[in-house]
């Protein structure tokens, strides 16, 4: 047992990694968050709501601290149209953002997929035999991994994709929450945790 806790210390300590999650969202309010634009982003049972308002556009819930490497652990379900999204590393002017996102989106719409908006576009679609792990219209567990320039996304415990780009190793910003424009959009997230990694 003791040579075992050593290597796991000795691994921790050369990976720079600890696995000590904490809440950025406090199941009460959207305290340590931004919205940003004007649609509909409430608490609803210890649940982050995000919904279309009356303008249909694109709106975002933004950290207001900014992450460079973590690790994030969040559940979704799609009660609506489910086109929605992950930010990271990301910036915003209005509603305009820059940076990544982790797709969220209806079946075979390539939710875990990297897409870099206002820039490259997609960068990287999980394989189609990867798209029948989302389940429609129930609770989804998606970690998203990013440090330096590599990302991983799983999807209900499946590896969904793993990129390496060096755009992505330079960028740093928020976390942020979409709803994507175009109306009937309704998402609920909860257990929304990170751990930081040196």
């Amino acid at each position: 047992m003791k040579h075992f806790l050593i290597v796991v210390f000795l691994c921790s300590f050369m990976t720079g990694y600890s696995q000590t999650f904490v809440p950025i969202f406090n199941g009460k309010d959207l305290s340590g968050w931004t919205n940003n634009g004007t649609e509909l982003w409430y608490v609803d049972k210890n649940e982050l709501v995000c919904e279309s308002g009356p303008d249909k556009q694109y709106g975002y819930l933004s950290t207001n601290k900014s992450y460079k490497n973590f690790e994030l652990r969040l559940e979704f379900k799609q009660e609506a149209n489910g086109n929605s999204g992950v930010f990271f590393r990301s910036s915003i002017e209005g509603v305009k953002i820059s940076g990544w996102q982790c797709e969220v989106a209806p079946l075979n719409q390539h939710t875990g997929g990297i897409y870099e908006s206002y820039g490259r576009g997609w960068l990287i679609q999980p394989d189609s035999t990867r798209e029948k792990f989302l389940k429609e219209g129930k609770w989804n567990k998606m970690k998203i991994r990013v440090v330096g320039d590599q990302v991983t996304t799983w999807l209900n415990g499946h590896e969904m994709i793993s990129l390496s780009d060096p755009i992505i190793g330079k960028g740093n910003g928020f976390i942020a929450l979409q709803i994507h424009d175009g109306g009937g959009i309704k998402v609920r997230w909860k257990n929304i945790e990170i751990a930081e990694i040196e």
